[in-house]
């Protein structure tokens, strides 16, 4: 599955184009939908690659100060978001298994001027960093083409200090697929074939030790994006 997933989004930050069902790259339309502004899309417009489900930036207090680790990471555009939150005297991480996309997103904090964020390479479920050295994860539309979705938030829950945040928006499952579904390469890729259960995806989150706070539950998603399969976007807050 992440060898599935990769050869898909490198394809994406070479074109620079979506063919997922996730968006559209560069549509301000339907990045808006998501929850982001007018003047978060203008900043880095480069970054914005139309393939997220949310905001996670949105749903939860981001400090001046703090350092933010942004699972699947992409071009970049909800890192460059964190920044301007944190300042220069917090930090940003974006973790990506991806070199295009590393790369891509290593281009625009350049041509940006963006000096507190880095891109680094890896997986999101073993993070290359320390225990207990971050402040708050956010993660968009990512953890659902992870293969082990558990190991993801225990990974989250080790980085986090105690009292750290972590916010998602993620697409999930209102009903099972039919395995045809399941193992359909263009759908584990453009989130939906690698999708849990609404209420495996929560569990999952709990068991990792999190508290969790539904913060909105997008099910119109499905017939705008997802061509009636039985998805929604679920926006969500927990803590450490």
């Amino acid at each position: 599955m992440k060898q599935v997933v990769k050869k898909h989004y490198a394809r994406i930050a070479k074109e620079s184009t979506s063919c997922c069902a996730c968006g559209c790259v560069g549509d301000e339309r339907i990045s808006k939908t998501f929850g982001y502004s007018d003047e978060e899309l203008q900043a880095v417009p480069e970054a914005d690659l139309g393939l997220g489900c949310g905001n996670p930036t949105a749903l939860g207090e981001i400090n001046e100060g703090e350092t933010v680790v942004d699972l699947g990471s992409g071009a970049g555009i909800d890192c460059f978001i964190a920044a301007k939150r944190v300042g220069p005297t917090g930090h940003v991480i974006g973790v990506d298994m991806t070199d295009e996309m590393l790369e891509k997103a290593r281009e625009n904090a350049r041509k940006h001027g963006f000096e507190n964020v880095e891109f680094r390479k890896g997986y999101i479920d073993e993070l290359p960093m320390e225990d207990g050295s971050v402040d708050v994860i956010i993660s968009n539309c990512v953890i659902n083409l992870a293969p082990d979705k558990s190991r993801v938030f225990r990974e989250a829950y080790r980085v986090l200090r105690d009292g750290g945040r972590l916010f998602v928006s993620d697409i999930v499952l209102l009903d099972e697929l039919p395995p045809e579904a399941r193992e359909n390469e263009e759908l584990m890729a453009s989130c939906v074939g690698g999708a849990l259960l609404k209420v495996d995806y929560l569990g999952l989150m709990r068991a990792a030790g999190f508290r969790v706070d539904i913060i909105d539950e997008d099910t119109d998603i499905s017939k705008r994006q997802y061509d009636g399969y039985p998805v929604e976007s679920l926006k969500v807050a927990a803590y450490k």
